[in-house]
Parts: C-alpha cells; sequence; structure tokens
C-alpha cells in the first residue's frame, strides 16, 4: 500500500489559524489554503514568496502571523504570498531540532518525535514559561502535526481507511481524539498523494514500430518513425478542478499538474514514485514528432523501434525522449532517466 510522504523526509509542513487551513509544499513552491480538509472546501493555491520557500517547517500563530523556521533561525511573516512584515529570529537552543512545530492555545509547540515528548513555550525565541511534556501513545505516530486556536491536529499514516487526520485538544492524554478523512482533492496536493488518487508511477519501454524484412535478400530501409513526445496534461489536469489557482502560480509552474507529477515521479516506490528526476524532459503538451530511421535488414531479420513512458495508474503520462532500436522483440531492462541524487 503506498502513502504520502512524512514529514522526516521532505519539507512539506501543514499550519493553521481559525478560519484556514495550510499545507506548504516549498519543493513546488506554492501553498494551499483550505475551510476544510475533509470536505475539500475553499481550496486555494497561492505561490510561496522567495524569502518564504526552502523552509524546515512552517507554522502558524494567533490568526495572522507565519513562522518559516531553516536550521536554528525562524522568519515571521503576515503574509507567506508577500512575505509581509518579515523580521527573523534566533530560535533558543531549547527550542532548536524539533520533528514538528506548531501553535495553538496561544502557545507554541516543539514535536521531538524520536523522544516521545513535546515541549511547549509561548516564545520561540526565549523558550518561555516552558514546559515538557509525554506524547500520549495514539499522538505518537503523526506523519505530520499542526495546530489552530482551540485545537491540535497530526496526519495518521495511511491504512486500510485512507489518508485521515486527528483532531484533540491534548497531545498528552488524547483527549476528545476525533479521526477525519482528506477530501481527494486535497489529498492530490500532498506529496504522494497523488499515487492514492491516480495510482502508483511506473516506467516501461513501449514498442512503437516492427519493420521486417521478408525478403530474401539484404535490404536498407529508410523509414520514418512517429513518436509523441511530451506530458499528456489532461490526464492528470483534473485534480484542479476543484482548486482555485492563483495566476502567479500558474505563470511561475507553467502549469501546477505537471509540478507535482514531476515531483511524484521523484519519490521512491514507497509513495509510489519512481525515483527518478524528469526535470531535462519535455513538460510541454505532448506532441507527435517524426523521426527518420535507416537500417540494414538481413533476409528474415527484424527491428524493434522503443520509446520510455512514464505513467500513472493506469495512464501515460510523460512520454520521453529516448528512443532504442533493437533486433530483440524484448524492451530494454535499463531506465534512461537519471536517479533522485540523495
Amino acid at each position: 500500500m503506498v502513502g504520502i510522504v512524512p514529514k522526516k523526509k521532505c519539507k512539506t509542513d501543514f499550519c493553521g489559524v481559525d478560519n484556514y487551513y495550510y499545507i506548504v509544499r516549498p519543493e513546488v513552491t506554492c501553498y494551499m489554503r483550505a475551510t476544510n480538509f475533509n470536505r475539500g472546501e475553499g481550496l486555494e493555491i497561492f505561490s510561496l514568496h522567495p524569502s518564504c520557500r526552502d523552509g524546515d517547517h512552517y507554522l502558524a500563530h494567533n490568526d495572522d502571523l507565519f513562522y518559516i523556521i531553516k536550521g536554528n533561525y525562524y522568519r515571521r511573516v503576515s503574509n507567506m504570498n508577500t512575505d509581509e512584515g518579515a523580521v527573523v529570529y534566533t530560535l533558543h537552543p531549547n527550542c532548536q531540532g524539533g520533528s514538528h512545530y506548531l501553535s495553538a492555545f496561544g502557545n507554541f509547540y516543539i514535536i521531538f518525535q524520536d523522544r516521545g515528548v513535546y515541549r511547549r513555550t509561548t516564545n520561540m525565541n526565549q523558550d518561555s514559561e516552558a514546559e515538557e511534556f509525554a506524547l500520549h501513545p495514539n499522538c505518537k505516530n503523526g506523519l505530520y502535526y499542526f495546530g489552530v486556536k482551540n485545537y491540535y491536529y497530526f496526519v495518521k499514516p495511511h491504512d486500510e481507511w485512507g489518508v485521515q487526520y486527528v483532531r484533540c485538544t491534548n497531545f498528552n492524554t488524547s483527549e476528545d481524539y476525533e479521526t477525519f478523512s482528506f477530501h481527494p482533492s486535497v489529498i492530490s496536493f500532498l506529496p504522494g498523494g497523488m499515487s492514492i488518487t491516480k495510482g502508483p508511477s511506473y516506467g516501461e519501454w513501449v514498442c512503437i514500430k516492427t519493420i521486417k524484412n521478408d525478403s530474401q535478400v539484404a535490404v536498407e530501409w529508410k523509414k520514418q518513425v512517429t513518436k509523441k513526445v511530451g506530458y499528456e496534461k489532461e490526464k492528470t489536469s483534473s485534480m484542479e478542478h476543484n482548486w482555485k489557482v492563483s495566476a502567479t502560480v500558474s505563470a511561475e509552474t507553467g502549469g501546477l499538474s505537471s509540478v507535482i507529477a514531476k515531483s511524484q515521479f521523484s519519490f521512491t516506490t514507497e509513495y509510489g514514485g519512481k525515483s527518478v528526476n524528469t526535470e531535462r524532459e519535455n513538460w510541454s503538451e505532448a506532441t507527435e514528432v517524426q523521426e527518420t530511421i535507416t537500417v540494414n535488414l538481413q533476409p528474415g531479420h527484424q527491428i524493434n523501434v522503443f520509446v520510455y513512458v512514464l505513467g500513472m495508474g493506469k495512464d501515460a503520462v510523460l512520454h520521453c525522449r529516448d528512443m532504442r532500436i533493437l533486433d530483440s522483440p524484448n524492451p530494454p531492462t535499463d531506465v534512461p532517466l537519471p536517479p533522485i541524487s540523495n
């Protein structure tokens, strides 16, 4: 069973305020704002301001402040799209190195998941009024943690019931523990989510042409081969139907669905990806191109022309540039795309 990529393996993060919930994806330079994750309501996508990108953690506080943590510093802004009101502070040593950061009930919480504890403070720069508590066993295995004014949330590992999140009022006792499912339109925006809504990624060599010499003499063949190159946008763009995507996101990404698909292919098979780098491939709308091949065929021999395709579920999504000509009907066994470097 494939699942979404956990916080410890990517820079994606969740945060929330009283009326809005956010999913921040620095690797695709944008964030989703929602009024309800369960019903998929109010889904809007905005660009991250360049100064707010590449954060290690994101949290929101008191309705109008966002915190972007990088290393041992944090940047506080009132708008992640404009970087308005930006101020930078140092994290207190006791607040550094957390697995997750969130805000709720007017406090900041730093979760040290390996130790099974969380730290509560009123100021991450000064570590004011700090206390540490044990995480309740039911709250230990969250993939992501976030908070709003009067609730804590965490995202559960994917199980037979799908991708779900929990709302509670105490990580120490698991009080008022309620579970909700994510709407498919929200799942598609999560890292690894496309593998759940569309199906796991695959890569394969496809034979697009077979040329035989059925004569009794050697023949030189000069043939034009038509192949597809590029991105089948209509196969993935349906996930955007419930999103309101800002013009700046579309302009910067060249199409949000393609950027998310590119990211999906980079993940490991555990999260429905292929661990390949597709940056150098043609991500423009798929078109047919012709290529001329010239071969010498002996009597009774044949050649087979293969192209490499990446897909999700049952749909071919990206037609790669690589083409191979073989005298065997068996496809190549290699992957022509560079692996993702760790």
